[in-house]
């Protein structure tokens, strides 16, 4: 019998295209003797659609006519079973089962722990992170915080809440004099280079602020690194094993890699010639670097993911100063654009294996932790009387 797979997408996030882009990779590269896919879109309104047709990557040109003909559902669970029922009208209808969900999302309100918890309330199985994992990885304050305790290398940086900034501007700016110009401006909480400003002169500091509260209440700026080179590396696991991918070198013509970089490349805004994400960026591989460099940086990978509590397969992005040689890491992907599959195919992994793997990780992780204690039997309320439920008058000591 096949596994039904729940490949969950979309969502009210400015990355909404980009987990678009990369359910949909997925989806064409599962092993189809072995899982049924069933197709889980979220809007921008944060309804739930199911339908055959979700897999096409054509049907997204236009939103509000996919919505006419998918089927609008939700998420429920009976006796032991998962099933997506229709809403529409009085009674709800089971459209179809899944036996794990596959979150592919990214950015805010889905893969920042927001979709993981609701699974977890659910109790369904799901791939990749979990809720602390996810959280962590999302929120790049909070991130560097762990880091600096864990004392793995990471830039100088400073960050605020817009609220700060709107009250004493002029302490922000001296707090970021201290790092010295140039220095990146960064939501807190955004992937895909969403929001990101490279900032060589403090006259041009306010307006990246600016551009970055835009999608967050936290900013973070960080002093940049000079000399840079950008390389990335794949962990594939959980925290009992990681396996770490060969090593990308990433390429811009801009001062960072944007999310044009990312995602549209050579495109021209052609839906099909965008639909290969992030293995359409420019790159080198495997990443022009020394081989010990290249172990240090493989080994603080997997060292991240466990710090991190991650799961499944992850990005880690790395900043280089090819005069130094010194490496600092800039921040984990914990659901990347593509699943990072173009770094496992050079090891010999292709893609329907890699996700083979992170389901069955997954199944794995899923049975241990159900032999864990998470509630009791017993009910200790059942020795209180209707009186005593009251207040905390009623309750002997």
């Amino acid at each position: 019998m096949k596994i039904k797979v729940g490949v969950i997408f979309g969502g009210e996030t400015v990355e909404h295209e980009v987990s678009v882009i990369t359910a949909v990779q997925a989806m064409e590269h599962m092993n189809l003797d072995k899982y049924e896919v069933v197709p889980i879109y979220i809007s921008k309104d944060r309804m739930w659609y199911t339908g055959e047709m979700l897999k096409d990557i054509e049907v997204y040109r236009d939103f509000n006519e996919l919505k006419r003909y998918a089927k609008r559902v939700v998420l429920t669970k009976i006796d032991d079973k998962f099933y997506l029922q229709k809403t529409k009208g009085l009674f709800r209808k089971n459209v179809t089962d899944i036996d794990i969900a596959f979150p592919i999302v990214h950015g805010n309100n889905a893969e920042d722990g927001t979709l993981q918890g609701y699974l977890d309330s659910v109790g369904i199985p799901y791939v990749g992170s979990r809720v602390l994992g996810s959280a962590l990885g999302q929120d790049k304050v909070v991130m560097k915080q762990i880091f600096e305790s864990a004392k793995m290398p990471i830039v100088d940086y400073t960050w605020f809440y817009d609220s700060e900034y709107a009250d004493d501007c002029d302490k922000v700016f001296a707090n970021v004099k201290k790092l010295g110009y140039p220095v990146i401006v960064k939501p807190a909480t955004l992937g895909s280079s969403v929001g990101i400003t490279y900032v060589k002169e403090e006259k041009d500091l306010a307006k990246a602020i600016e551009e970055a509260m835009k999608y967050d209440t936290k900013v973070v700026v960080e002093k940049a690194v000079q000399n840079l080179v950008e390389v990335n590396c794949s962990v594939l696991g959980n925290y009992t094993h990681q396996e770490t991918s060969v090593l990308e070198e990433v390429t811009s013509d801009e001062d960072f890699l944007t999310y044009a970089d990312k995602y549209v490349g050579g495109s021209k805004g052609k839906l099909k010639g965008a639909s290969k994400g992030m293995a359409s960026a420019s790159r080198i591989i495997p990443a022009r670097i020394s081989k010990e460099l290249e172990d240090k940086i493989k080994e603080t990978s997997k060292e991240v993911f466990k710090l991190l509590n991650l799961g499944g397969v992850c990005r880690i992005d790395y900043l280089i100063d090819k005069k130094t040689n010194k490496y600092y890491i800039n921040e984990p992907n914990t659901i990347p654009g593509s699943l990072a599959f173009y770094l496992w195919d050079k090891v010999g992994k292709d893609y329907s294996e890699l996700l083979d793997e992170m389901i069955t990780t997954s199944i794995k992780d899923y049975k241990n932790r159900s032999r864990k204690v998470y509630s009791f039997e017993s009910n200790i309320l059942s020795n209180y009387g209707i009186k005593g439920l009251k207040g905390m008058k009623g309750i002997k000591k």
